[in-house]
């Protein structure tokens, strides 16, 4: 006699169950690389503005630390992918997401590094604001994770806000951002993945 090989209505419910909390007690967003960045970029526009404030010529250089974090990223993903064990389609769109923000940003950079001048720094905290919106409130969504939607509709406003302000005070609207769109919605991402994990 063969053996039986099929599930019962029970074992399959049991299965796709079993599966289901897999996919999302695994919850891969940590938030992490959400701290990693926040802090990243927070810490470089806060001493480009010290930096101005003091009138130090070469104030942009703070910015060569985002480097650091891209080869650091690279390796932490590269490792964090060899220990995976179940990839689910929200992680693949969260993913595109952010890899169309790269892209986005590094163009934009391109574009308006044709800009001379005063110009130039009027433009580019406004746009990358608007921009690092963009992923953040996506990303809220497709994780269903509020604090993530609030922090991209906070960077919007502050997008808005930093064309009415002094252009001297804008990188602390993008210290801001940091803080509403990563930071906090990192903590709190971490907090989520170490409750769902446990």
């Amino acid at each position: 006699m063969e053996k039986e090989t099929s599930f019962s209505h029970a074992e399959s419910l049991a299965l796709i169950e079993s599966m289901i909390n897999r996919a999302t007690n695994r919850f891969n967003e940590d938030g992490f690389l959400y701290l990693l960045w926040g802090w990243v970029v927070f810490l470089c526009s806060v001493s480009e503005f010290i930096l101005l404030q003091v009138h130090f010529k070469q104030h942009y250089l703070v910015w060569s630390l985002t480097w650091v974090a891209v080869i650091f990223q690279i390796f932490f993903l590269r490792k964090k992918r060899r220990k995976q064990t179940v990839r689910t389609y929200t992680d693949d769109i969260v993913k595109y997401v952010w890899l169309t923000f790269v892209i986005i940003m590094f163009l934009m950079a391109v574009v308006i590094g044709y800009i001379q001048g005063k110009e130039y720094y009027k433009l580019i905290d406004p746009l990358f604001l608007a921009i690092y919106g963009m992923p953040t409130f996506l990303s809220g969504v497709i994780l269903r994770f509020k604090p993530l939607m609030a922090g991209g509709i906070g960077c919007w406003f502050l997008s808005v806000l930093c064309t009415i302000i002094p252009l001297e005070y804008q990188l602390l609207l993008v210290s801001a951002a940091m803080i509403i769109a990563w930071i906090i919605p990192g903590y709190l991402l971490r907090m989520k993945f170490r409750k769902a994990n446990n």
